[in-house]
């Protein structure tokens, strides 16, 4: 009887003790990646979406380039790892992709 009084003792004991909280905040082990919507004008072809993509995609911190439908102005989403790269360094590497007519042209513009 004594021994199963002191199991019960170390059983409560150990119930009873605030224990460390391990479950962390989901914000410090998170992916910091960010979704963001870029749009642009200038595209006047499917070869300017899938070029001005893969420059964007090239970019390290860039997950992924989306491109959306094609007008006046086009959208593309773009995933990121903003510790990575900066929405400067996106902007930039669209704004200085080569036009599909005239490789020496630079026509998009980020709105």
């Amino acid at each position: 009887m004594k021994i199963f009084n002191l199991l019960m003792m170390v059983c409560f004991l150990h119930i009873s003790i605030p224990t460390k909280n391990y479950a962390q905040n989901n914000n410090q082990n998170s992916d910091s990646t960010k979704i963001i919507t870029v749009k642009v004008k200038g595209v006047t072809c499917s070869g300017d979406l899938k070029t001005i993509a893969g420059n964007v995609e090239k970019l390290a911190g860039v997950t992924y380039c989306k491109t959306g439908k094609m007008g006046a102005t086009s959208s593309f989403e773009v995933s990121y790892n903003p510790t990575k790269v900066n929405l400067k360094d996106i902007r930039s590497a669209i704004e200085s992709t080569s036009g599909c007519e005239n490789p020496n042209d630079r026509p998009y513009k980020v709105k």
